[in-house]
C-alpha cells in the first residue's frame, strides 16, 4: 500500500482484497467484552475534522481507541482555525505534536494532498469536497462481499445526487476496480459530464433497472452543496427517483439496499423502506470500524492482522 490513502486511485485490486480481508480478522474485536487490542499502542493518531461529520469521525475515533492509540480530536470550532489559522499552520502544529495519522475531513477538494507536503505521517482522506470519500467505499466494499459473497460481477446502481457526492466516485472507482457492473442513476442534471469516464453506465431510469440490480445505492440529496436548483421540487424528485416500497418489491429477493448516511427519509429513500430486513445501513455503520481499523494498522506499518487482532 502507499503511504497515504487520500483516493481509492491508490489502491490496487490487490490492496483492496487485503483491506476487506484484515477487516474481517478485526471485525471480532467489536464483539469482545473488551474491545481493544494492543496494536498501535503508543501511536498517535489525530481527527482533523474541518467539516461537520458524526458517523465517520466517531467511527475512526473508535477505530483507534480499539487499536489502543492515543486519539485527538481537533475540530474547527473552538480551536485556532475559528481565529483565522491557515490549513498549513494547523498542519505544522500537529506535525510538532509528533502525529503518527492524521484523518482529514475538508470542505475543499485536494485538502488531504496538501496535507501531505506539510507533515510526515500518514494521511487518510475522511472526505474531501467533492472529490472523494475512499474509506466509506470500503467498507461499502466490504458490506456488499459479506452479504452476498463476491464484489466481481456484482450489478450495483448508484442512485441519486452523483454530481455532489464523494461517495459515489470513490464507490464507483472501487466497484469497477473490483469487477462489478456499475450504472449511475439520476436526474440529468445531477449526473457530472465526466461520469462516463469513470468505468459506469449512465441511466436516467431507476425503475427499469431495479429487477436486475445486487445492490441498490442511495445517495443522499446534497441540498447544502447546491449552489444552484438541479430539479423543480423536493417532491417530484422523490416521485421520479426516490426508493418508495413498491420500488423496492421489485427488487430481486437477494439484492441488498444501502445508504452512506445520514438520510433524508422521504426523499431519496422511503422511512419503511430504510427499516426493511434488505436494508443493511446500519451493518455499513458497523462495518466502518472494521474497515478503519484495518487501514490505520495497515498504514502505520502492521502485516498480521489476524495475529494482532
Amino acid at each position: 500500500m502507499n503511504k497515504h490513502l487520500l483516493s481509492m486511485h491508490d489502491l490496487t485490486d490487490e490492496d483492496v482484497v487485503r483491506i476487506l480481508d484484515t477487516a474481517e480478522s478485526f471485525r471480532e474485536v467489536g464483539t469482545r467484552v473488551i474491545k481493544k487490542v494492543p496494536a498501535l499502542r503508543g501511536r498517535t493518531v489525530v481527527n482533523f475534522f474541518l467539516e461537520n461529520s458524526t458517523r465517520t469521525r466517531i467511527s475512526f475515533e473508535l477505530a483507534a481507541k480499539r487499536l489502543s492509540a492515543d486519539v485527538i480530536n481537533f475540530g474547527a470550532s473552538g480551536s485556532s482555525v475559528a481565529k483565522g489559522e491557515s490549513l498549513k499552520d494547523s498542519a505544522l502544529t500537529l506535525q510538532a505534536m509528533g502525529a503518527d495519522a492524521i484523518v482529514i475531513r475538508h470542505s475543499s477538494s485536494g485538502s488531504p494532498l496538501q496535507l501531505t507536503r506539510w507533515v510526515d505521517g500518514r494521511v487518510l482522506n475522511a472526505g474531501d469536497g467533492t472529490h472523494e470519500h475512499p474509506t466509506q467505499a470500503l467498507l461499502d466494499l466490504y458490506t456488499m462481499r459479506e452479504k452476498l459473497g463476491r464484489l466481481e460481477g456484482l450489478r450495483v446502481a448508484i442512485v441519486g445526487d452523483v454530481m455532489h457526492s464523494r461517495v459515489a466516485r470513490s464507490l464507483t472507482f472501487g466497484l469497477v476496480k473490483m469487477g462489478a457492473e456499475v450504472t449511475l442513476v439520476g436526474p440529468p442534471t445531477l449526473i457530472p459530464p465526466e461520469a462516463g469516464a469513470w468505468g459506469a453506465q449512465v441511466s436516467y431510469d431507476i425503475d427499469a433497472l431495479l429487477p436486475k440490480l445486487d445492490v441498490c445505492y442511495m445517495l443522499r440529496v446534497q441540498k447544502e452543496r447546491q449552489r444552484l436548483e438541479y430539479f423543480p421540487s423536493v417532491r417530484e424528485y422523490a416521485r421520479l427517483f426516490g426508493l418508495t416500497s413498491a420500488r423496492a418489491a421489485t427488487l430481486p429477493e437477494h439484492s441488498l439496499i444501502m445508504h452512506p448516511g445520514p438520510m433524508n427519509r422521504g426523499v431519496e429513500i422511503d422511512s419503511d423502506v430504510a427499516d426493511q430486513p434488505e436494508s443493511v445501513i446500519e451493518e455499513q455503520v458497523t462495518n466502518g470500524i472494521a474497515i478503519r481499523m484495518a487501514l490505520l494498522y495497515l498504514l502505520l506499518g502492521g502485516s498480521r492482522a489476524g495475529e494482532a487482532a
